[in-house]
């Protein structure tokens, strides 16, 4: 069940195991109720006993995958645990799952009186069932989850990949003997009494110890095999196998890592799992035919159907839901009390032979009137986290309570700004946002998820591992790489759907080699003399839409000169305006389909519009801003900077007459003065050349100087004329505070530079989050 996990600590959409956790809940309810009984046996037991058996372990892949997947076995990792042999990432998971079963056995309890389960129950029978069978029938997943848990990392801490291998699957292989093989087991006298013994301990060995250890490991290894090393390359299938971390780790998760799911190659693994679960079908029935299983809970087959199904889910692409992780876990566990409640209401209401004795009418009530009543519950009371809106790829999240330093979005800006400049396009030109550099230190995933909610469905972005961050957050449309990517990347581009830049021809010979067809856009070198093959080139441009394995998309240029004044500038644009449109006209006679054409970016778009062709790449603009205060002033009035800056006041202190403050003692108090400490500094992006004085912050609507050196965290300002500054408050850097203001452009006017620097350089850790309305 996996209840509330959270899905995005590998960076890989993965909403599709929360949707499959419905249909796991719901094949739960199957085994319970067996719908297909009255209709035909065999169905109902493809059904019951060979399909549904997808769904237990299927929850214990979720758990190993988002528990366990980011436990790292290397000697860091263990010295980060300070001797621990649990992580608290595990720690909280056993708690929370500890605390779930304790409630669902109170639940349960009085149906298990009436049931009289509990009759004549021993000391060693209650432990029995507390540890392993469950006080209900259902129940038993929770002890095997903490049991299996528990074991799986005590193994982990021990065993190498190879071992660990082997003792997991002796384990389970131990379990099969005892579950759906125990005819065999039973034909060995010595089996059959060491079985007996086991019985007395657990009532079957679908358990913590014998089932559940196999699928968590399993599931945390195919984490590991996407997310176990650097997450610039992440998901390559040539990463560095010499780096500390990749080094470290055992043959089998490299070999997972190697074969980590590519997103277009499907097959391989739906056929593997079309052959294995067909295997698994023959292999339940041949077994029943000899009637061999006591259980019929674990199959040989059911590994390789297991590992197969979960690498398909991956390759769907759906953002997670908190939501539906909770609701199938209200499913999973209410409905054994639905089935109850709906038996004990069907004979005064004379429904029996409808609700009771109709099994596929009883299944299908039983699960409409579990999903309403999770639904209502999970409505009732949601979960916090759930509704926190965090992106645990970079640290984006909503509220500034506790925070140190942080970035706040404006969402009404941002969509004020996306219809301005909508509005300046011609008709059948679209934006394609620039959102690289983290969308000019905005944050890339939440301003994109936003424009995605905006109905923008294009994007450019500078380098892969920045397309791959988008499409592991969900991201969807075309997303355009206008840099330079290594060929080690490659699979990057191909995984996820990336619309790579040819940088020129010999580069696009490069991509061609890859051997496997990649979307495209040919850059075009009309003067700025960076990326793009040459427009004096005409042959070695066409030769790109001949190579066999590039699917041409789109050209493009860039102009160096759209943000100048001068008339030199201004012929020099107009010139590669002019070059670019001279290489369309000669490559549509030759008959190279140019489909989507783009050359301006935010400048190109306000100075000429008339140049607009299938696509215009607003970078700043989009953010509220132009490079500059003059250019802001003059073209970009009609925007709305979308981007705050704050930090946390940490201490409010004297400073005496001829005491000094910060480094190098460059600022001495003459008088007695207030100073203010601010959890930021040169780290975060804090231009050091605002030291002593240069710089100034917003206190209750009151500029702050700052006095004294910027430190990489921490930042001096004087708030002695400020009243009722106290630590706990904050401080506005950029922004504004009633009628004062600090916007980006002074910041760039005062450090001799440009806002695109200014936005671009605010630091990692600086938390983001959209403004409360």
């Amino acid at each position: 069940m996996s209840h509330n996990i959270n899905s995005s600590h590998t960076g890989v959409p993965t909403g599709s195991l929360d949707r499959f956790r419905i249909f796991a809940a719901f094949l739960v309810i199957a085994i319970h109720v067996s719908p297909l009984s009255a209709i035909n046996s065999n169905a109902d037991f493809f059904l019951t006993r060979i399909l549904a058996r997808l769904a237990v372990p299927f929850f214990f892949l979720v758990t190993g995958y988002f528990v366990l997947g980011k436990e790292s076995q290397t000697p860091e990792a263990l010295a980060e645990r300070t001797g621990s042999l649990l992580s608290s990432r595990v720690r909280r998971f056993l708690f929370r799952t500890g605390l779930l079963y304790g409630v669902s056995i109170l639940l349960y309890l009085p149906f298990g009186i009436y049931a009289e389960h509990y009759k004549g129950l021993t000391a060693g029978g209650f432990l029995r069932m507390l540890f392993f069978d469950g006080t209900f029938y259902h129940l038993w997943y929770f002890p095997a989850c903490i049991l299996g848990i528990l074991l799986t990392v005590f193994l982990r801490r021990f065993l190498s990949g190879p071992l660990l291998a082997v003792s997991v699957g002796l384990l389970y292989l131990i379990g099969l003997f005892g579950d759906s093989y125990y005819g065999l087991a039973e034909a060995f006298p010595p089996l059959a009494a060491l079985y007996e013994g086991l019985f007395q301990i657990s009532s079957y060995t679908r358990n913590g110890l014998f089932f559940a250890p196999l699928f968590l490991t399993l599931g945390s290894w195919l984490a590991s095999g996407i997310a176990s090393y650097d997450p610039e390359v992440r998901g390559s299938a040539d990463p560095d196998w010499t780096t500390q971390e990749t080094m470290s780790l055992s043959p089998v998760k490299k070999r997972l890592i190697k074969n980590a799911p590519d997103r277009r190659n499907i097959l391989p693994d739906l056929f593997g799992f079309v052959v294995s679960f067909a295997l698994m079908t023959l292999e339940a029935f041949l077994l029943r035919n000899f009637s061999l299983p006591r259980h019929d809970s674990m199959y040989l087959f059911l590994v390789p159907s297991m590992f197969f199904l979960f690498r398909l889910l991956l390759f769907i692409n759906r953002n997670p839901s908190r939501r539906l992780r909770t609701v199938s876990t209200w499913i999973y566990l209410l409905h054994p009390a639905v089935l109850i409640a709906l038996r004990m209401i069907a004979k005064p209401l004379h429904l029996t032979w409808l609700l009771v004795d109709n099994p596929l009418v009883q299944f299908l009530s039983v699960a409409a009137f579990t999903t309403a009543l999770s639904s209502a519950i999970t409505a009732f009371f949601p979960d916090k986290a759930a509704t926190r809106g965090q992106d645990t790829t970079w640290p984006e999240f909503s509220g500034s309570v506790g925070r140190r330093a942080w970035i706040e979005l404006d969402r009404k800006a941002l969509c004020h700004n996306v219809n301005y400049l909508q509005g300046l396009l011609p008709e059948g030109c679209r934006l394609m946002p620039a959102v690289k550099a983290n969308a000019y230190g905005h944050g890339a995933i939440l301003l994109s998820r936003e424009l995605n909610r905006l109905g923008i469905d294009a994007f450019c972005v500078a380098c892969a591992p920045e397309g791959v961050r988008l499409r592991k957050q969900g991201i969807t449309g075309e997303i355009l790489i206008l840099g330079y990517t290594h060929p080690s990347q490659f699979p990057l581009l191909y995984r996820y759907h990336l619309t790579q830049t040819v940088v020129d021809a010999s580069y696009g010979k490069l991509l061609n080699s890859f051997g496997r067809t990649l979307s495209v856009h040919v850059g075009v070198d009309t003067g700025m003399h960076r990326l793009g093959e040459s427009s004096q080139n005409l042959e070695q441009l066409q030769s790109i839409w001949q190579m066999e394995y590039l699917n041409v998309e789109g050209v493009f240029t860039h102009l160096c000169t759209a943000d100048g004044q001068t008339e030199k500038e201004e012929l020099y644009m107009k010139h590669q305006v002019s070059a670019f449109r001279r290489v369309i006209s000669e490559l549509e006679q030759r008959g190279c389909s140019c489909p989507a054409l783009h050359l301006l970016s935010s400048y190109g778009l306000f100075r000429y519009p008339e140049f607009s062709e299938d696509y215009v790449r607003p970078g700043i603009a989009l953010y509220g801003l132009l490079s500059n205060k003059a250019d802001t002033e003059a073209w970009g009035a009609s925007l709305q900077p979308v981007l705050s800056l704050k930090a946390r006041i940490a201490a409010v202190k004297p400073l005496y007459p001829g005491e000094s403050a910060g480094y190098g003692i460059q600022y001495t108090a003459e008088e007695k003065r207030t100073l203010a400490i601010l959890t930021i500094g040169y780290a975060d992006g804090l231009p050091r050349s605002f030291s002593c004085g240069k710089g100034s912050v917003l206190i209750h609507g009151r500029k702050a100087p700052i006095v004294g050196r910027i430190c990489m965290d921490q930042t001096i300002v004087d708030v002695t004329d400020i009243p009722d500054v106290a630590a706990g408050g904050y401080a506005v850097l950029i922004g504004s505070w009633g009628d004062c203001r600090i916007t980006a452009c002074d910041w760039a006017e005062a450090a001799g530079t440009i806002t695109n620097e200014i936005l671009s350089r605010l630091g990692g850790r600086l938390e983001r989050m959209w403004a409360e309305s």
